[in-house]
């Protein structure tokens, strides 16, 4: 009898390890399409110009950060080097602050129509790869992913929308294929949230090179890796695992989840770690959801979707303050979800009708959301109550 249960429990397990087949990329990607489209930046645009409100105020906080500035000067290098932690940083912040630049300039580019805007976009974009040649170090892959959310982000609207013209556009592409895709597209078996931004930069960088087939595998990946961040009660009495991190016991995923050995809806694989990258793994799974929707494949109304409903509402509970059961996590939660909660409740609250109570009050608290300083910026302003 107890073989018999063991057997079964180890059945349960195996079946756990999920693998999804690649979701077919697009007949023809749309551009600018990567996080945010033509008609939600047109959107943004009247909304500001008509002085409306959240729009404005987040563009004039967008417009007032350091990453707007005109006169910044790129901080390229050949070689990017991060520990972990960003120990040592050789050229981390910089390139992950200067793909920010870009893209905070290219959205200034777009609302104003100011050419100094895209221009300078355009003059980080080329500094950096005219320079990059490789991500060194134990954080490399993370350092990637993050640069690589940014980057592609900048680079369709600035090529799609610019009618100034971007003589570079080629390198950057070239720099984006060789650079970039190769160090993130075969995934991570690090804390989830590494595969997942590393996945949104696959993602991404997939639609501006217009690669359906890393599209395709980036986006199997991200599929898997999302069933077994986030968990569903429906999922059984243990979390997915994905295959290749051979997490065949209870034990072993019960460690790989910091050490939580209950497990309820919306629980993520780092809860017990901290929020802050909770909120980076939340806010990859919306990106790409997000990049997918406007490529023509909506993945909200699928358990996609139903986990990040999900994981948003239950770190927007206890970011708000409710007292922390002694079944979770120890009875301790280290909070600071960040600004990563515009996207999906956007998508699933205001165009699918969805309830999200505690998402919705932490968002309208928190607005207008800012940056995080590593690969999330403005979506108060591209996000916010867009029906677009």
């Amino acid at each position: 009898m107890r073989r018999t249960a063991l057997l079964t429990a180890a059945a349960a397990l195996v079946a756990g390890a999920l693998a999804w087949p690649a979701d077919a990329a697009p007949t023809t990607f749309a551009h600018p399409g990567v996080t945010v489209s033509q008609s939600q930046l047109d959107f943004a645009r009247t909304k500001v110009n008509a002085g409306a409100q959240p729009w404005k105020g987040a563009f004039d906080q967008m417009l007032a950060s350091k990453y707007a500035d005109l006169n910044r000067t790129p901080k390229p290098r050949a070689v990017v080097e991060c520990g972990s932690y960003s120990n040592p940083n050789y050229g981390c912040t910089d390139e992950r602050e200067d793909a920010i630049a870009a893209y905070t300039d290219a959205l200034a580019w777009y609302i104003t129509r100011d050419d100094r805007y895209a221009k300078k976009a355009i003059q980080l974009m080329d500094a950096w790869s005219a320079t990059i040649t490789d991500h060194t170090n134990s954080n490399a892959p993370l350092q990637t992913g993050w640069a690589g959310s940014s980057w592609p982000k900048a680079a369709e609207i600035i090529k799609y929308t610019y009618t100034g013209g971007w003589a570079g556009s080629g390198r950057f592409a070239t720099m984006l294929r060789n650079v970039y895709l190769p160090e993130i597209i075969n995934g991570s078996n690090s804390n989830g949230n590494w595969e997942l931004s590393m996945m949104e930069a696959a993602v991404g960088i997939s639609v501006f090179l217009e690669d359906k087939t890393s599209y395709d595998k980036a986006m199997a990946k991200f599929r898997t890796r999302t069933a077994a961040y986030v968990y569903l009660a429906s999922d059984g009495s243990v979390p997915k695992t994905v295959p290749s991190q051979n997490l065949d016991t209870t034990a072993k995923i019960v460690a790989y989840w910091q050490g939580q050995s209950t497990f309820v809806t919306g629980l993520t694989q780092e809860t017990c770690r901290d929020f802050t990258h909770t909120g980076y793994g939340i806010s990859a799974i919306s990106h790409i959801a997000e990049t997918s929707r406007i490529q023509g494949q909506d993945l909200y109304g699928t358990d996609v979707g139903e986990r990040l409903r999900q994981a948003l509402g239950f770190q927007a509970k206890y970011e708000l303050g409710t007292a922390v059961p002694s079944w979770l996590c120890g009875g301790s939660l280290h909070l600071g979800l960040g600004p990563v909660t515009e996207v999906g409740y956007n998508a699933l609250h205001n165009r699918l009708g969805v309830a999200m109570t505690n998402t919705q009050t932490l968002t309208e608290r928190n607005r207008p959301a800012g940056s995080n300083n590593l690969f999330v910026a403005w979506e108060t302003l591209t996000h916010g109550d867009n029906p677009s």
